[in-house]
């Protein structure tokens, strides 16, 4: 990423995609645009775009100290956005999954959140976001003896399992 690409990873220039609406030239047209101008802001450091595009009736528990802290204090690795649910430029609503990869502290971190945003006026608010937690893998052991996974009636030793 050279200074001139935009931070959300679009591939495209900061002046091409985010930055009008950081800058106030133009409000994100899509609940995903929003989504990734407000993870351009987080690695600019412009807390003032974070707190403008919450929803108004929200932003009672904005703690403009602690986002300055963890915006200023950590080095942004990357944003994945995983989907996007409506949130389109006809829409009133969407969300947006997305894992947001920085440095803090040390340490590596993954925030992985989906997003709730709403369409009021012809302008996009995030309203909230709930934590995604990774689901625990679990894998099935099959004894030799047990009915093959593949469904074919035999013995897994018989079927998939034997030796090949």
């Amino acid at each position: 990423m050279t200074d001139n690409d935009c931070p959300c990873g679009s591939g495209q220039t900061l002046a091409a995609c985010c930055g009008p609406y950081l800058g106030g030239a133009a409000p994100a047209p899509t609940a995903e645009a929003l989504m990734r101008s407000r993870y351009s802001a987080f690695v600019t450091g412009n807390i003032d775009y974070i707190e403008q595009t919450l929803l108004p009736e929200t932003r009672a528990d904005f703690d403009r100290k602690n986002i300055t802290d963890w915006a200023g204090n950590s080095s942004w690795l990357g944003l994945e956005v995983r989907s996007t649910e409506a949130g389109g430029v006809g829409d009133q609503t969407g969300q947006v999954e997305f894992i947001a990869r920085f440095t803090f502290g040390g340490q590596q971190h993954a925030h992985h959140e989906m997003s709730r945003f709403v369409k009021r006026d012809g302008r996009w608010w995030y309203v909230d976001g709930d934590i995604v937690t990774p689901r625990p893998r679990t894998v099935v052991k099959i004894g030799r003896n047990d009915p093959c996974s593949c469904g074919s009636g035999k013995k897994y030793k018989k079927c998939c399992g034997g030796a090949g």
